[in-house]
């Protein structure tokens, strides 16, 4: 099943930028669909919430004046994260607003999509529904979404424990629609790559935090330049949900990175509280970022590398 003409007929690399917590913003979101890359935030992003329907209205307005001016240009759709999981105690607020501004694509995460899809179906968006298990795959085909986000091992963020290269064909036994994947892919090769396994789409998040658009401290940016792979941890220890950290930014919040105990519960609206705000995600990728770079400087890096990925075949 081809990808929807939505993806299919605006984009300049097969690429959707990761809804990323405390780092996307609407200059982030913007600029990426300006390069023909999917840009995408959480609605929980925005605080107060109210504020969502301004990152909603920018965001519109300023794409489709981009598309007036520059109407050869392949400008991607946005999307926005909805976490459906019952501790989103805004999930129907953001909805709303998600809702009035008919947001193109809603990427859904954490819980059964069902009652959402219904709704986005009905103003002609699409949803993706990200997964870290097989299981997970089938219930939300079952819910009707559009495409599959398949998080593998690696992935920066709330990030899964299965081998991608197990995961992507174990899905593909049963699903012949769109699907991304998510796991430590930070060039164009490791694009390609996802598209020679079986995906249709990259999932991308820890290479653009190391771009001056992201709305991440520098410190951050500059951890991740440092960093290698064996500088990540992963712990359910912060929201209760298994996720990839920085090692660094643990021990620099003054928590021994030893010491990580699992928490009781699940707490995803996290709110105010310091844990995202001073402990920093990132995937098993680091080690192959080495600059922070403008998103059009790196969209072009990508699209170079990914299209002399494309010409290789050793043995076929």
């Amino acid at each position: 099943m081809p990808l929807p003409s939505l993806l299919k007929d605006n984009l300049s690399i097969p690429v959707i930028c990761a809804p990323m917590f405390l780092v996307s913003s609407p200059k982030l979101v913007i600029e990426n669909c300006k390069n023909g890359i999917v840009g995408s935030f959480p609605a929980l992003n925005i605080r107060p919430q109210e504020k969502l329907d301004e990152w909603l209205t920018q965001i519109s307005q300023e794409l489709e004046q981009f598309k007036l001016d520059n109407p050869e240009k392949k400008v991607a759709p946005f999307a926005v994260n909805q976490v459906v999981h019952p501790s989103n105690s805004r999930l129907m607020a953001d909805h709303e607003l998600i809702k009035k501004h008919k947001v193109p694509m809603v990427i859904t995460s954490q819980g059964n999509p069902a009652a959402i899809v219904k709704e986005v179906h009905g103003w002609g968006g699409i949803v993706f529904h990200d997964v870290i298990k097989t299981e997970h795959a089938k219930k939300a085909i079952a819910a009707g979404v559009d495409g599959i986000i398949v998080v593998g091992a690696g992935a920066g963020g709330h990030g899964g424990h299965h081998n991608p290269f197990a995961l992507v064909r174990e899905i593909r036994e049963f699903w012949d629609g769109p699907l991304a994947l998510a796991g430590a892919i930070n060039d164009g090769q490791g694009i390609r790559a996802a598209e020679v396994l079986g995906a249709d789409m990259a999932y991308m998040g820890t290479r653009f935090i190391a771009t001056k658009e992201a709305q991440a401290p520098e410190d951050y940016k500059n951890m991740l330049l440092d960093a290698s792979i064996n500088d990540i941890i992963f712990s359910d220890h912060f929201t209760g949900v298994h996720a990839n950290y920085l090692k660094a930014s643990i021990e620099q919040a003054g928590i021994d990175p030893n010491d990580l105990q699992s928490k009781d519960n699940v707490d995803l609206d996290l709110g105010s509280g310091n844990s995202w705000k001073n402990i920093w995600s990132a995937g098993h990728g680091v080690g192959g970022i080495h600059s922070i770079l403008s998103i059009e400087e790196l969209a072009q890096q990508l699209i170079k590398e990914y299209k002399t990925a494309c010409q290789l075949k050793p043995f076929c």
